[in-house]
């Protein structure tokens, strides 16, 4: 545990590819959404309102946030798999943590969402080949390629880190 309170896992470092750690990836982006629904479990409106950190977000929009994410990441992966380096789209993170729904919807709309999507996402990444990992995508605000091993990488650990979040809150303030 880092401490850090924005990095409780650490920040993001790629790896090199390994079957070992694409089954563990796998695995981590097939059990996100049972474990963050494990995190926010038996919340009240009041804890789930709370920042894990000052000028930090809530924990419900953690969760959305998390749906947000994700969703950007199903839709990159499809890209990448099916077209020749395509430019993906950007988004204002914190901008879409301040809308309407992410601060006001309750976590359940974005736990069932992520149910279903993460079924759907491990479904095309257990038939990925590692020259499917290999495939590229184009990050025009990082202006650099990435491929979809590095995306996988990313998302796994993103997942963890926002669930690490939440936990560590609950540590913390004894809930």
């Amino acid at each position: 545990m880092s401490e850090d309170v924005r990095y409780p896992i650490g920040k993001y470092i790629v790896q090199p590819f390994s079957d070992n750690l694409f089954e563990e990836w796998l695995i981590d982006i097939k059990n996100l959404p049972q474990h963050l629904e494990n995190a926010v479990l038996n919340l009240d409106e009041q804890q789930l309102d709370t920042t894990y950190r000052q000028g930090g977000w809530t924990v419900k929009q953690l969760v959305h946030h998390v749906a947000d994410s994700h969703m950007n990441a199903y839709i990159r992966f499809k890209l990448g798999l099916t077209e020749d380096n395509p430019t993906i789209k950007p988004y204002d993170e914190n901008a879409w943590a301040m809308m309407n729904d992410t601060k006001n919807l309750p976590v359940n709309i974005s736990l069932t969402l992520l149910h279903s999507l993460h079924i759907r996402w491990y479904h095309i990444l257990k038939g990925m080949t590692a020259e499917d990992l290999r495939r590229t995508v184009y990050h025009p605000e990082q202006k650099k390629q990435l491929t979809l091993w590095e995306l996988l990488g990313l998302y796994a650990w993103h997942g963890k880190h926002h669930t690490a979040h939440i936990t560590a809150l609950r540590e913390k303030m004894n809930w």
